[in-house]
Formats: C-alpha cells, sequence, structure tokens
C-alpha cells in the first residue's frame, strides 16, 4: 500500500487519519476483553472456545493489517508523540500469549502437575517481547514468537491434551531462547511472502472451522487441513536455520 497524499490533506484531517490507524490497533483490546469474559464464565461450552479462537482470529488479521495502515498514513510524521508499536506490543502481549496460555488452563487441556510450563511459556513470552534484536532488520524472528494463540487452537482442536501438551507447550518455550529465525510474513523478503500467500488459505480454513458451531471437539478436515501451514512454518525456520548456520562455517 501506497502512502497517502498528505498535501492534499489539511493537517487536522491527516491527525485525524492517524488516530483512527491508533483505534483500529486499540481494537484488539477490546476483543482481548471479549475473550477474558468468556474465559471468565463458569459454564463452558466447546462454543465457548469456539468464540474464543474466532476473537483471536480477528486479532491476527487486524495485527497484520494495522502495520500497513500506519506507514500509508506516516503515522509517525502525523502523530510523532504517541508510539503506536507499543501499543502494539502491549495488544499482542495479551492476546498472543496470556489469553491462549488462559484458554489452554481453563480447558483443561494440562494435567495439574504439568500446569507450571504455562508459567515458563509466560515468562519465556515476556523475555522475547523485551528482546530489543528479536526482529532482524531482514525481516525474521529470532526465537519461536509468542504464537500461543495458535498452539492453544490446534491443542483444542486435534484434540491433544495431557503431558503431550505439556512437553510441547515446554518445548516451543525453550526454544524462545534458541536464536532460530522464524520467518516474519507481513516483512519483505521471497521467504516472507511466500508464507504471507500460504497464510490466506489457512486463514480460510480456520475461520470456515470456527464460523460454525461445535458439538464436541471432533477432529475436522478444515483442522488436519490447516495444520499444515504451522507444521510448514517451523520446518521452513528450522530448515533455514541450519542452512544459514552451515553456510556461515564454511565461510569461517
Amino acid at each position: 500500500m501506497s502512502a497517502l497524499p498528505h498535501p492534499r490533506l489539511a493537517p487536522a484531517g491527516r491527525r485525524f487519519l492517524g488516530w483512527c490507524v491508533h483505534a483500529y490497533t486499540a481494537c484488539g483490546l477490546l476483543l482481548a476483553a471479549g475473550v477474558a469474559l468468556l474465559l471468565l464464565e463458569p459454564d463452558r461450552t466447546p462454543d465457548t472456545y469456539r468464540v474464543c479462537f474466532l476473537l483471536m482470529l480477528v486479532g491476527v488479521v487486524v495485527d497484520a493489517t494495522d502495520g500497513t495502515l500506519a506507514r500509508a498514513v506516516r503515522i509517525k510524521e502525523i502523530i510523532p508523540g504517541f508510539d503506536g508499536r507499543r501499543l502494539d506490543d502491549l495488544v499482542d502481549f495479551i492476546m498472543y500469549t496470556c489469553l491462549p496460555l488462559a484458554l489452554i488452563d481453563r480447558a483443561g487441556l494440562l494435567p495439574d502437575g504439568g500446569r507450571w510450563t504455562l508459567l515458563a511459556a509466560l515468562l519465556a513470552s515476556a523475555y522475547g517481547f523485551c528482546q530489543a534484536d528479536v526482529k532482524t532488520t531482514d525481516g525474521a524472528f529470532l526465537g519461536f514468537p509468542s504464537y500461543w494463540n495458535i498452539v492453544a487452537y490446534y491443542l483444542y482442536a486435534l484434540p491433544l491434551d495431557g503431558w503431550p501438551a505439556a512437553g510441547l507447550v515446554l518445548g516451543l518455550a525453550v526454544l524462545t531462547f534458541v536464536p532460530s529465525r522464524y520467518p516474519y510474513p507481513t516483512q519483505p523478503g521471497r521467504v516472507n511472502q511466500w508464507m504471507l500467500a500460504l497464510s490466506v488459505p489457512w486463514a480460510v480454513l480456520v475461520l470456515a472451522d470456527v464460523l460454525r458451531p461445535w458439538e464436541g471437539r471432533p477432529a475436522r478436515w478444515q483442522v488436519w487441513a490447516s495444520f499444515a501451514y504451522p507444521v510448514l512454518y517451523l520446518v521452513v525456520a528450522w530448515v533455514g536455520s541450519l542452512r544459514r548456520t552451515a553456510a556461515g562455517r564454511c565461510r569461517a
């Protein structure tokens, strides 16, 4: 998306557009509030969790598009006193980490003796969010990105629970500290562009699953079909990281 023709707009109009973009980012907080209220309900059903995942999916769309809108209106120029990235990080930590981990707990996906892995995941994500170099200049994440919303969806929908689920949560938390490079689909780069293109059918499949009522937790064909994308994402990240490491050793 190209930048908007600012010279044609009055300063007040430009600032209005900027605040609209910030409000769009802040919509994630409203979605987070909706998820939190659902998780606090005493009588939760599969449809309760379905709506939670639907709100989280909408949050992913907002997060994937607000940066483009911000660049289009040159938001740093027109509202320099408000840091939209801090707002974005706040929303992301709630929607990608805190609430998904709470959902895993509320859904009873982990054994009583394995719930501590959620705390490990929370602390690992806090570490990842605070790393200055977690996003590389060439468009990648260093360490496992805090995609706990996706982890929670597949743990619930497949389903995978008990100690295998606890082991997966702990393993991904540990990978936060391993400086492997993970694609950042909304950033430039050939790999990122491919992952962004493939994320569209993935989102359509997940949307098709969470839009219709759930009766129990069957392993729907949409769930298994969409599961190919996160598997591919991890394979691309790990293979790419190993190749870069091997190339660096060869040069050395």
